[in-house]
Protein backbone atom coordinates (compact mmCIF):
# COMPACT_ATOMS: atom_id res chain seq x y z
CA UNK A 1 0.00 0.00 0.00
CA UNK A 2 1.64 3.30 -0.88
CA UNK A 3 0.83 6.83 -1.19
CA UNK A 4 2.09 9.49 -3.79
CA UNK A 5 4.09 12.10 -1.03
CA UNK A 6 3.59 14.56 -3.53
CA UNK A 7 0.01 14.46 -4.00
CA UNK A 8 -0.44 14.82 -0.15
CA UNK A 9 1.96 18.27 -0.19
CA UNK A 10 -0.01 19.32 -2.95
CA UNK A 11 -3.60 18.56 -1.32
CA UNK A 12 -2.17 20.05 1.97
CA UNK A 13 -1.50 23.45 0.65
CA UNK A 14 -4.84 23.42 -1.06
CA UNK A 15 -7.21 22.39 1.95
CA UNK A 16 -4.65 25.13 3.56
CA UNK A 17 -5.61 27.91 1.56
CA UNK A 18 -8.95 26.90 1.10
CA UNK A 19 -9.72 27.33 4.73
CA UNK A 20 -7.95 30.67 5.25
CA UNK A 21 -10.39 31.65 2.48
CA UNK A 22 -13.67 30.45 3.61
CA UNK A 23 -12.71 32.01 7.23
CA UNK A 24 -10.96 35.01 6.20
CA UNK A 25 -7.70 34.69 7.89
CA UNK A 26 -5.09 37.07 6.38
CA UNK A 27 -3.39 37.33 9.74
CA UNK A 28 -2.56 37.00 13.60
CA UNK A 29 -2.26 33.35 13.13
CA UNK A 30 0.15 32.87 16.44
CA UNK A 31 1.38 29.51 15.42
CA UNK A 32 0.21 25.95 13.24
CA UNK A 33 0.63 22.36 13.86
CA UNK A 34 0.67 19.32 12.27
CA UNK A 35 -0.53 15.62 12.99
CA UNK A 36 -0.25 12.97 10.83
CA UNK A 37 -0.54 8.99 10.21
CA UNK A 38 2.40 7.34 11.80
CA UNK A 39 4.77 4.94 10.98
CA UNK A 40 3.99 5.91 7.07
CA UNK A 41 7.49 6.17 5.58
CA UNK A 42 8.96 8.72 2.63
CA UNK A 43 12.94 9.54 1.55
CA UNK A 44 13.13 12.65 -0.92
CA UNK A 45 16.11 13.94 -2.68
CA UNK A 46 17.88 16.89 0.19
CA UNK A 47 18.30 19.06 -2.59
CA UNK A 48 15.24 18.73 -4.98
CA UNK A 49 12.61 17.85 -2.38
CA UNK A 50 11.32 15.22 -4.84
CA UNK A 51 10.36 11.84 -3.45
CA UNK A 52 12.24 8.74 -4.71
CA UNK A 53 9.07 6.73 -4.54
CA UNK A 54 5.95 6.59 -2.66
CA UNK A 55 5.39 6.66 0.80
CA UNK A 56 5.01 2.86 1.80
CA UNK A 57 1.59 3.12 4.22
CA UNK A 58 1.80 2.26 8.14
CA UNK A 59 -0.68 -1.26 7.19
CA UNK A 60 1.54 -2.06 4.31
CA UNK A 61 2.72 -5.00 4.85
CA UNK A 62 5.55 -6.26 2.38
CA UNK A 63 8.07 -6.34 5.06
CA UNK A 64 6.68 -9.45 7.01
CA UNK A 65 9.78 -11.74 5.39
CA UNK A 66 12.34 -9.36 6.26
CA UNK A 67 11.06 -8.85 10.23
CA UNK A 68 11.27 -12.54 10.78
CA UNK A 69 14.75 -12.38 9.01
CA UNK A 70 15.79 -9.94 11.44
CA UNK A 71 14.12 -11.45 14.78
CA UNK A 72 16.45 -14.43 14.36
CA UNK A 73 15.97 -17.02 17.05
CA UNK A 74 14.74 -14.76 19.27
CA UNK A 75 11.79 -13.08 17.27
CA UNK A 76 9.16 -10.01 17.40
CA UNK A 77 10.34 -8.91 20.66
CA UNK A 78 14.59 -8.75 19.73
CA UNK A 79 14.26 -4.98 20.09
CA UNK A 80 11.39 -4.34 22.57
CA UNK A 81 13.37 -3.32 25.46
CA UNK A 82 15.08 -0.83 23.21
CA UNK A 83 12.21 0.41 21.38
CA UNK A 84 8.77 -0.43 23.29
CA UNK A 85 8.01 -2.17 19.70
CA UNK A 86 7.52 -5.64 18.16
CA UNK A 87 9.63 -6.12 14.72
CA UNK A 88 6.65 -6.03 13.08
CA UNK A 89 6.15 -4.42 9.20
CA UNK A 90 3.98 -2.13 10.88
CA UNK A 91 6.94 0.67 11.67
CA UNK A 92 8.99 2.36 9.52
CA UNK A 93 12.30 0.84 10.01
CA UNK A 94 11.95 -2.17 8.01
CA UNK A 95 10.20 -0.02 5.36
CA UNK A 96 13.29 2.23 5.02
CA UNK A 97 15.44 -0.97 4.94
CA UNK A 98 12.93 -2.15 1.43
CA UNK A 99 13.09 1.02 0.15
CA UNK A 100 17.34 0.75 0.41
CA UNK A 101 17.66 -2.83 -0.76
CA UNK A 102 14.66 -2.43 -3.49
CA UNK A 103 14.87 1.42 -5.06
CA UNK A 104 17.95 1.57 -7.51
CA UNK A 105 21.19 2.88 -6.09
CA UNK A 106 18.97 4.61 -3.36
CA UNK A 107 21.39 2.67 -0.78
CA UNK A 108 24.68 4.54 -2.38
CA UNK A 109 22.79 7.77 -2.67
CA UNK A 110 21.53 7.36 0.86
CA UNK A 111 25.17 6.83 2.17
CA UNK A 112 26.41 9.86 0.50
CA UNK A 113 23.93 11.95 2.60
CA UNK A 114 21.49 12.91 -0.44
CA UNK A 115 19.05 11.26 0.56
CA UNK A 116 16.50 11.96 3.66
CA UNK A 117 13.76 10.03 6.04
CA UNK A 118 10.78 10.72 7.32
CA UNK A 119 7.40 9.95 8.51
CA UNK A 120 4.81 12.40 7.24
CA UNK A 121 5.05 15.19 10.02
CA UNK A 122 8.54 15.67 8.74
CA UNK A 123 7.61 15.26 4.94
CA UNK A 124 4.80 18.29 5.68
CA UNK A 125 7.01 20.38 7.64
CA UNK A 126 9.82 20.08 5.53
CA UNK A 127 7.67 21.70 2.69
CA UNK A 128 5.58 23.76 4.36
CA UNK A 129 9.06 25.55 5.66
CA UNK A 130 10.43 25.49 2.14
CA UNK A 131 13.25 22.87 3.02
CA UNK A 132 15.78 24.06 5.73
CA UNK A 133 13.47 22.65 8.77
CA UNK A 134 13.62 18.65 8.95
CA UNK A 135 12.98 17.16 11.95
CA UNK A 136 11.19 13.75 12.78
CA UNK A 137 9.19 14.54 16.20
CA UNK A 138 9.53 12.39 18.65
CA UNK A 139 6.00 10.34 19.38
CA UNK A 140 6.83 9.30 15.34
CA UNK A 141 10.18 8.63 15.93
CA UNK A 142 9.11 5.99 18.55
CA UNK A 143 7.52 4.13 15.98
CA UNK A 144 10.16 3.97 13.35
CA UNK A 145 11.81 0.83 15.62
CA UNK A 146 15.19 3.06 15.85
CA UNK A 147 14.52 5.52 18.70
CA UNK A 148 15.94 4.58 21.65
CA UNK A 149 12.55 4.45 23.96
CA UNK A 150 14.74 5.68 27.14
CA UNK A 151 17.26 8.44 25.43
CA UNK A 152 14.96 9.33 22.75
CA UNK A 153 17.70 9.09 20.42
CA UNK A 154 18.75 6.82 17.52
CA UNK A 155 20.23 3.76 18.68
CA UNK A 156 23.52 2.79 16.86
CA UNK A 157 22.65 -0.68 17.70
CA UNK A 158 19.44 -0.78 16.05
CA UNK A 159 20.87 0.92 12.56
CA UNK A 160 23.60 -1.69 12.05
CA UNK A 161 21.43 -4.45 12.55
CA UNK A 162 19.02 -3.25 10.41
CA UNK A 163 22.10 -1.45 7.95
CA UNK A 164 20.13 1.66 7.91
CA UNK A 165 22.36 4.30 7.54
CA UNK A 166 22.17 6.98 10.08
CA UNK A 167 23.05 10.03 7.45
CA UNK A 168 19.21 10.00 6.04
CA UNK A 169 17.83 10.30 9.38
CA UNK A 170 16.63 13.76 10.60
CA UNK A 171 17.08 15.78 14.21
CA UNK A 172 14.45 14.04 16.66
CA UNK A 173 12.58 17.02 17.86
CA UNK A 174 10.23 17.44 21.13
CA UNK A 175 6.03 18.08 20.56
CA UNK A 176 6.02 21.64 21.53
CA UNK A 177 8.68 24.05 19.72
CA UNK A 178 9.20 26.21 16.73
CA UNK A 179 10.75 24.58 13.72
CA UNK A 180 10.47 26.88 11.16
CA UNK A 181 8.46 29.85 9.56
CA UNK A 182 5.84 28.87 6.70
CA UNK A 183 6.08 30.00 3.80
CA UNK A 184 3.12 30.31 1.33
CA UNK A 185 -0.18 30.75 2.15
CA UNK A 186 0.72 30.49 5.96
CA UNK A 187 4.12 32.95 5.00
CA UNK A 188 5.70 34.08 8.57
CA UNK A 189 3.36 32.06 10.92
CA UNK A 190 5.77 29.53 13.09
CA UNK A 191 5.47 25.80 12.67
CA UNK A 192 5.38 24.79 16.33
CA UNK A 193 3.85 21.73 17.47
CA UNK A 194 3.89 17.96 15.99
CA UNK A 195 2.29 15.10 17.16
CA UNK A 196 1.10 11.43 15.58
CA UNK A 197 -2.04 11.32 15.29
CA UNK A 198 -3.01 8.68 17.99
CA UNK A 199 -1.01 10.33 20.53
CA UNK A 200 -2.36 13.70 19.31
CA UNK A 201 -5.92 12.08 20.04
CA UNK A 202 -4.59 11.32 23.68
CA UNK A 203 -3.30 14.63 24.62
CA UNK A 204 -6.56 16.16 22.80
CA UNK A 205 -8.74 13.79 25.12
CA UNK A 206 -6.76 15.89 27.81
CA UNK A 207 -6.03 12.32 29.51
CA UNK A 208 -2.96 14.22 31.17
CA UNK A 209 -2.97 12.07 34.37
CA UNK A 210 -1.45 8.29 34.67
CA UNK A 211 -4.11 5.50 33.87
CA UNK A 212 -6.81 8.21 32.05
CA UNK A 213 -6.73 6.62 28.33
CA UNK A 214 -9.03 7.29 25.04
CA UNK A 215 -10.33 4.78 22.34
CA UNK A 216 -9.82 6.33 18.51
CA UNK A 217 -12.15 4.54 15.67
CA UNK A 218 -10.67 6.03 12.57
CA UNK A 219 -9.37 3.95 9.85
CA UNK A 220 -8.63 1.58 12.34
CA UNK A 221 -9.12 1.01 16.39
CA UNK A 222 -6.38 2.37 18.85
CA UNK A 223 -6.24 2.61 22.80
CA UNK A 224 -3.51 4.28 24.50
CA UNK A 225 -3.48 4.37 28.33
CA UNK A 226 -0.92 7.07 29.86
CA UNK A 227 1.49 5.74 31.96
CA UNK A 228 3.08 8.84 33.17
CA UNK A 229 6.65 9.51 32.88
CA UNK A 230 8.22 6.48 32.63
CA UNK A 231 7.95 4.17 30.47
CA UNK A 232 6.14 0.78 31.32
CA UNK A 233 6.87 -2.38 29.85
CA UNK A 234 3.95 -4.50 28.59
CA UNK A 235 4.34 -8.48 29.22
CA UNK A 236 0.85 -8.78 27.54
CA UNK A 237 1.61 -7.80 24.28
CA UNK A 238 1.37 -3.89 24.25
CA UNK A 239 3.32 -1.11 22.74
CA UNK A 240 5.52 1.21 24.53
CA UNK A 241 5.52 4.55 23.07
CA UNK A 242 6.07 8.12 23.46
CA UNK A 243 2.66 10.22 24.10
CA UNK A 244 4.46 14.08 24.04
CA UNK A 245 7.12 16.02 25.33
CA UNK A 246 7.18 19.79 25.94
CA UNK A 247 9.82 21.26 25.02
CA UNK A 248 12.63 20.01 27.34
CA UNK A 249 10.25 18.84 29.65
CA UNK A 250 10.51 15.02 30.88
CA UNK A 251 8.60 12.78 28.22
CA UNK A 252 4.82 11.29 29.12
CA UNK A 253 4.62 7.55 27.67
CA UNK A 254 1.74 5.39 27.11
CA UNK A 255 0.60 2.13 26.57
CA UNK A 256 -1.04 1.26 23.59
CA UNK A 257 -3.29 -1.81 22.42
CA UNK A 258 -2.01 -2.98 18.97
CA UNK A 259 -3.75 -3.28 15.80
CA UNK A 260 -2.63 -7.24 15.78
CA UNK A 261 -4.58 -8.26 12.89
CA UNK A 262 -6.35 -6.73 9.59
CA UNK A 263 -9.86 -6.26 11.20
CA UNK A 264 -8.48 -4.66 13.51
CA UNK A 265 -6.63 -2.19 11.13
CA UNK A 266 -9.68 -1.58 9.13
CA UNK A 267 -12.34 -1.67 11.42
CA UNK A 268 -13.38 2.18 10.58
CA UNK A 269 -13.58 1.32 7.03
CA UNK A 270 -15.65 -1.40 7.93
CA UNK A 271 -18.42 0.70 9.47
CA UNK A 272 -18.11 2.83 6.47
CA UNK A 273 -18.40 -0.10 4.16
CA UNK A 274 -21.29 -1.58 6.24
Amino acid sequence: MEHDASEIWTNVEEVVADALDKVGITRGLRAIGVTNQRETTVLWDKKTGEPVHNAIVWQDTRTDALCKELGGNVGQDRFRHATGLPLTSYFSGPKIRWLLDNVAGLRERAERGEILFGTMDSWVIWNLTGGPSCGVHVTNASRTMLMNLHALEWDERLLAVTDIPAAILPRIRSSAEVYGMAGGALYGVPVASALGDQQAALFGQTCFSESEAKATYGTGTFLLMNTGRRPVHSHSGLLTTVGHRIGRRAPVYPLEAPSRSPARWSSGCAISWA
